[in-house]
């Protein structure tokens, strides 16, 4: 497959991590990069995509933790590709200074949004799937999402809502609903038309500036700011000073909400349904389904522990290194312990540690975040 000279892969790396507390900075930015494989998921991320663009054409934005990581894991990218937050601020902070300092580079530029904790089963399906997104984004205003159709009644994800059939197999978007609880996500699954948000998103920069200008006014001139400064040596102050002040916000709520608001025919919003064999390994729940699918574990129980011992349980995942592990007649409990901090809660509830974060920021507990 051809490179495409005007597609810039943007890769949002680690974030603050709070779907995996309550382990360490330094061992979560371990458990983050090196999730599934031989390779880093980061470096998976990268090799799927290097078919489709130059190494020189790559971004990732991550933070102070895992920049040094980033950087070792990606020989290929200069230093300067690598962007690290002063300090986390979401997703649409995040792409949208990519999309100005691309607006700069290349005003045709297509940039492709990717988390890099997904696993894809079929890269080259993937990428057949992206080349068609990448046309849809250059074509006009459009913003593309990848939609991937539900198994499961999820509340960890957002919802796409699919309306009536575009080209190419998109279908134009209704709405977003982010992260629904169990019995609207239920309704979502029954109805047929909706889909999973990928979190994998398609646009000219040119378009994901105007909607940034739109929709967040106060927060895009700062990151037009930062992004003018770049290659000079303002950069690096300019951006601590500046990033702090932009909201705290990811693109979903930002952006597609209020876009997908004007209409299913005014927001050119399309999703492309994906079949690759996507999973996001991006809370304790997911990293469980994905290695029990691999490993096919004795009842499904994952268990990291120096020794074990099991009895009439089902579908736990318990991380207690050192530790010797007994479990005892309980099913689907999520159980992780580190030097300071004990995590108890259940599969179903897994994408709830954000909120214990959130408590801890508010309580300033910071070493335990």
């Amino acid at each position: 497959m051809a490179k495409n000279l005007n597609f810039y892969p943007v890769i949002l790396a680690g974030g603050r991590g709070t779907r995996f507390w309550p382990l360490s900075r330094k061992k979560r930015a371990k458990q983050l990069l090196a999730l599934d494989g031989k390779q880093t998921m980061i470096q998976q991320t990268v090799a799927r995509l290097l078919p489709l663009a130059a190494a020189k054409k790559f971004w990732v934005i991550t933070n102070e933790d895992l920049r040094l990581a980033v950087t070792k894991q990606l020989p290929k990218l200069s230093k300067a590709q690598v962007l690290a937050e002063p300090i986390g601020r979401n997703t649409a902070p995040a792409i949208g200074l990519g999309a100005f300092l691309l607006l700069r580079e290349n005003p045709e530029a297509v940039i492709g949004m990717f988390p890099s904790d997904h696993v894809i089963a079929d890269a080259k399906r993937f990428r057949e799937t992206l080349q068609c997104g990448i046309d849809l984004a250059a074509a006009g205003a459009n913003i593309v999402v990848l939609g991937i159709r539900p198994n499961r009644a999820e509340t960890g994800y957002g919802y796409i809502e699919a309306g009536s059939a575009f080209q190419g197999g998109a279908l134009r978007v209704r709405r977003f609903t982010e992260k629904p609880d169990a019995t609207k996500a239920a309704e979502f699954v029954a109805a047929g038309n909706y889909f999973w948000n990928s979190g994998i998103f398609l646009w000219s920069a040119r378009t994901l500036a105007d909607a940034l200008r739109e929709h967040l006014p106060k927060t895009a001139p700062l990151l037009e700011e930062i992004a003018a400064a770049f290659g000079t040596r303002k950069f690096s102050p300019v951006f601590r000073r500046l990033y702090p002040k932009c909201e705290n916000i990811s693109v979903d709520y930002a952006v597609l909400e209020p876009r997908s608001a004007k209409g299913e025919h005014a927001g050119n919003i399309f999703c492309l349904p994906a079949d690759f064999g996507w999973n996001d390994l991006g809370s304790w729940t997911a990293l469980h389904e994905h290695h029990t699918a691999k490993s096919n574990p004795p009842d499904g129980n994952l268990v990291a522990g120096s020794d074990r011992f099991l009895l009439n349980a089902r579908g736990n995942y318990i991380h207690a290194p050192g530790k010797f592990v007994a479990v005892v007649g309980v099913s689907d409990l999520v159980v992780v312990e580190t030097p300071d901090a004990l995590l108890i809660t259940t599969r179903q509830h897994a994408q709830d540690v954000g909120k214990v974060v959130k408590h801890l920021d508010e309580k300033k507990l910071y070493k335990l975040v």
